[in-house]
Parts: structure tokens; sequence; C-alpha cells
């Protein structure tokens, strides 16, 4: 259905001081702050989790060496989606219009649209994190206590006792995250990178990372995480993140959040014959996901 002169009726009259409403600044490309873009060219990518080889065993003297099977511990599959918004202006109104371009404004309230799509999806990935309906390629959500390996056993990226965002649940989260180990049961050398938080939490995490001295005490003591290192990305606020009191570590794990882009965003204009309309469309696809979930470490809040 067109935008029609009914539709437009303050515009189309003398005397009219301002427009408003399509001009807002929007959050853009916060999903850039937690995935790594890769390019596809194909309906679907897929990325082999291996398991690699245990410990090895002390040989003794004489004997045969022993041999240890590398096996693939399971699959992540990214299936691309095709995102898309159109719409359509009648030649009336255009021809009408007194006072702007009303293709320039309505495009960018697509591209407005388009942008906020996109990083609702990409945030999608954090806001499930915890859900069981939601799980990938091991089985389970991207955030648990639980996640099964090849080797028999286990790793958590969840804190064992759910806690809001403060000193000793981070410093805890950070010490999990050095004692992951990997398909084997190796431990393997991961540290946390960046803390991913909605705006509720901005205030905690500067405090918590950017004071000199321990926060919230009245003793001298020096702020240990900032003082250590910890965390050198510090902190980012991703708008989209609809849990207030849930926050989550991202780690330096290899192939962890992969966002594919299949298609990049693509405008289009065309008039029809008939109507004489004219008709705008946006156009993209592309696919948000994870491979290795020891790229993240998260927690609920209390």
């Amino acid at each position: 259905m067109a935008i029609s002169r009914s539709q437009l009726l303050k515009e189309l009259e003398p005397g009219l001081n301002a427009l408003f409403g399509l001009e807002y600044d929007r959050y853009d490309n916060e999903h850039a702050e937690i995935f790594e873009t890769e390019s596809s060219d194909r309906a679907f990518e897929e990325e082999v989790m291996l398991s690699g080889f245990g410990q090895a065993p002390t040989k003794g003297e004489g004997a045969s060496v022993t041999y240890d099977d590398a096996n693939e511990a399971y699959t992540a599959r990214y299936t691309h989606e095709t995102v898309a918004l159109a719409f359509a202006i009648t030649e009336e109104a255009i021809e009408d219009n007194l006072y702007d371009s009303l293709s320039s404004r309505y495009t960018r309230a697509l591209a407005r649209s388009m942008s906020n799509t996109k990083q609702v999806k990409a945030a999608s990935i954090l806001n499930n994190a915890f859900s069981n309906t939601v799980t990938y390629g091991d089985g389970k959500e991207l955030c648990a206590t639980d996640h099964p390996t090849v080797g028999g056993g286990n790793f958590s990226n969840e804190l064992a006792t759910s806690a809001d965002l403060n000193e000793t649940s981070l410093e805890t989260a950070l010490i999990d995250i050095s004692g992951f180990i990997d398909e084997r049961g190796l431990k393997i050398a991961l540290q946390g990178r960046k803390l991913i938080i909605p705006p509720q939490l901005q205030f905690v995490a500067d405090r918590l990372l950017e004071t000199t001295l321990r926060p919230a005490t009245a003793d001298n003591d020096i702020n240990a995480m900032k003082n250590m290192g910890m965390l050198p990305q510090g902190y980012v606020v991703n708008h989209f993140l609809n849990d207030p009191d849930a926050y989550f570590i991202k780690t330096d794990a290899p192939n962890g959040f992969k966002h594919f882009e299949r298609a990049a965003i693509k405008t289009a204009m065309e008039g029809d014959f008939e109507t004489g309309n004219a008709r705008y469309k946006a156009r993209e696809r592309y696919s948000f996901g994870v491979s290795d979930p020891r790229c993240v470490f998260g927690s609920p809040g209390a």
C-alpha cells in the first residue's frame, strides 16, 4: 500500500514550521563490539569443533608409543536470513508536497528500521544465552554450568550461583575463565577481554573497572582488576540487551561470536508505470551465532 496524500495532509499545506519524527539518531553497529564479521557465498555456513588430543602418557622403556584419535566434537551451523522492507509513495503525494523530498525522509527512516532489526537479531544471541530452548552445537544453551566435552567432562561458562554485577562476582568470573578446559580436558589459557552490559549497569561497570582504588570501601586498597590489567578492552554498553541485570564477559577464544554477511544491504527504487507510484526497497542477508561457547562467560544476575 502506497503512502498517499490523505496520510500527509499537513505536509501539503502552507505555513508548516517543521517536520519531525524521522530524523532520530540510531544505535548503529553495536554488534561489531561482540561479533567477528566474515563474508559468505552460500546459503549457510558450518564450522566443526575438533577435539584435539588428550594428555600424553609416559612411555615405558622399549614399549610402543600410544596413539590417540582426534575427533569431531560438534558442528555449528549458520543459516542466513533475508531481511527486507519497502515503502511506496503515490505520484500525487510526491507532486503536491511543499516542504521536502518525501523519498529522502522515508529512505532515512527505512535505513533506521533495517539497522534496528540487525541489532535486535545480534543481541538475541545474548538475550537467549540462559534459555534452554535455544541451544548450540553441544546441545546446551550458550551460557551453562554443564557444557559436555568429548573427553567426558564438563566446563562451565556461567556462575555456579547467579549474582549481580559486583566486585566479587566479576573476580569469580575471571577466575573461572582462567580454568576453562578444551574438549579433551586440557587447561587452556583464555582470559576475559571485554565486559558487555545493558545500559542499567554502566555506572556499576565504570566504578568497578575505571577507579584507581577499590570501589565501595573506606580502605586504601588498590583496584586489583584495574591494576592487573584485567578486561583490557573495558566495558561496552549494548542498548538491545533485554535483561537489566544480566552481564557477559567476552573472552579471547578464537571462533566464538560470528556474524556472516551473505549479501550487504542494498537499496533500490523503481517507478510503477501504471500507477505512477515510487517504490523503495532495502534488503540484506546475514546470520549471527556462536561456534565455541568458551568465547563468553555470563550471569543472569541474582
